[in-house]
């Protein structure tokens, strides 16, 4: 990855986002840690180093997203690098487990407001951040954007009846991850004809609290492809959807 970027990486005062926070610091990128939380933020950046500064952003919060937009600006000037990592797999505090979560989802009982809630952050966030940086990265001469999804939000993945998670799939988490997906897809072909890259990433199961914690991989190990996605050069592809090491999923 080029040293002296500018990186904004959302729902990065922990988990994947933070590791991957921390990871391009390491190479040398100025990287703003968005977060809810600024305080939370704002911890994270101290332990990561110097050049992580913790932005506050909510991803749902329209002046929120212009307010860090325009921070970006003043202190950069551009924007090299997007990271949408911000997600939610619920709003409720009463689940037990993932087990229970996906009981709770199912398209006959998922509370509509809950559905609408979850796709706020996973879905409409993105397209919100998306379309607040878009100007910071046309600011850029290598500029690009990565969008972390799921292998879940994969239709042709999870139509398959052998897919180990194929009972998995719901019209909350799941389903906004498909819709993400779309979207992303909207996003490359827009900008397919300019010098922004944009690719889309499915991470492993990180062991974070978006899943409470059931994981079965590190975050360091299920934060590879991000990172790998998020330090590729001005000549490397757009347009991928890929999962750990550059390995294309079907849509």
């Amino acid at each position: 990855m080029p040293t002296n970027r500018t990186a904004l990486i959302t729902g990065a005062n922990q988990g994947m986002g933070r590791q991957v926070a921390k990871e391009l610091v390491a190479d040398g990128a100025t990287v703003f840690l968005g977060s809810r939380d600024l305080a939370r933020g704002e911890t994270a950046a101290a332990e990561i180093g110097e050049s992580a500064i913790a932005l506050g952003i909510d991803v749902t919060d329209t002046a929120s997203i212009a307010t860090a937009a325009e921070r970006i600006r003043e202190e950069s000037g551009r924007l090299d690098l997007l990271v949408n990592n911000a997600a939610i797999s619920t709003t409720r505090d009463d689940v037990g487990d993932l087990a229970e979560l996906r009981a709770m989802s199912r398209a006959s009982t998922a509370p509509v407001d809950e559905v609408r809630a979850v796709w706020e952050v996973n879905v409409f966030g993105v397209l919100a951040v998306y379309q607040a940086m878009l100007p910071l990265l046309r600011e850029s001469s290598d500029a690009r954007i990565v969008n972390v999804t799921s292998a879940l939000g994969s239709l042709a993945t999870v139509a398959d009846p052998a897919f180990p998670f194929h009972s998995s799939f719901e019209p909350v988490y799941a389903a906004s991850k498909t819709a993400l997906n779309a979207v992303t897809l909207s996003m490359m072909i827009e900008l397919e004809d300019t010098d922004i890259k944009v690719n889309l990433v499915s991470p492993g199961f990180a062991n974070t609290a978006l899943v409470n914690f059931e994981g079965t991989e590190s975050v360091e190990d299920a934060s590879r492809e991000v990172v790998r996605a998020a330090r590729l050069g001005p000549d490397a592809p757009s347009g991928t959807f890929t999962l750990w090491e550059g390995v294309e999923l079907p849509w």
